[in-house]
């Protein structure tokens, strides 16, 4: 069975547990240009990897299987595809980059982005040099989604103890940005190294307090202690950095 029919018949299982009410408000709320069918997230990556479970998967196979589903405008099949990538990260190398950048070109939501940029953090996991100037790039990328995605893909990395600098780096440079996809993945991502590395955080949000938006400075002192919390959103509140 080739990929084109793998896609479609996993599309038939993703539609086996469609509800076209759902489909009907999923595409109301994520103003979609894309078809839905109605499957939750939680079901589609079910039906993925169940799909998968025994399946001796290849890069080749994958990445093909991928193409597939991706080349159908459907909502839940580019969803299985990122579900796909997500549920097979070794399979996946830099050499990989392009592909995934151009998938994030076609996303145009943060319901496919965040995931494939999640792919990505995997990837930078284990080639940072490699993966890192693709970052670089990706930060002044006039597409937003692009942005937001050089921000994201450190997540993973950083939840186990990466350097920072990278990050705080591309973070600098959008901190100024009026786009709210950028300014809430800076506060997201500043939130859960706060939760492990709180002094770094508040270290670099305490020269740009007045620099920073109200939805990165919330997301950012959310896991600080009390007292830095309190003293980096009175400067916010103010207007100045913090002392």
């Amino acid at each position: 069975m080739n990929a084109t029919e793998l896609a479609d018949l996993l599309t038939d299982e993703l539609r086996a547990v469609a509800r076209p009410e759902r489909a009907e408000q999923e595409k109301r709320y994520l103003k979609s240009g894309l078809a839905f069918l109605g499957a939750s997230v939680w079901e589609i990556r079910r039906v993925v990897q169940a799909f998968t479970t025994g399946t001796a998967l290849t890069h080749d196979r994958l990445t093909a299987l991928v193409e597939a589903l991706w080349a159908e405008p459907i909502h839940e099949r580019r969803m299985a595809a990122v579900a796909l990538l997500e549920l097979h990260p070794k399979l996946l190398t830099p050499a990989d980059l392009p592909l995934i950048e151009r998938l994030l070109r076609e996303s145009r939501t943060w319901a496919l982005i965040d995931g494939l940029a999640d792919v990505v953090g995997g990837i930078l996991r284990r080639s940072r040099e490699e993966v890192t100037p693709v970052l670089d790039r990706w930060a002044s990328d006039p597409d937003l989604w692009i942005r937001r995605s050089s921000l994201l893909a450190e997540l993973r990395p950083l939840r186990t103890g990466a350097d920072l600098a990278p990050f705080l780096r591309r973070a600098d440079a959008m901190l100024d940005e009026k786009e709210f996809f950028i300014r809430k993945a800076i506060g997201w991502v500043l939130r859960e190294v706060g939760k492990r590395r709180p002094d770094e955080v508040a270290a670099w949000l305490g020269p740009r307090t007045h620099r920073a938006s109200g939805v990165t400075m919330r997301e950012a002192v959310r896991y600080l202690p009390a007292a830095d919390e309190g003293r980096l959103m009175a400067a916010y509140r103010e207007k100045r950095p913090s002392s």
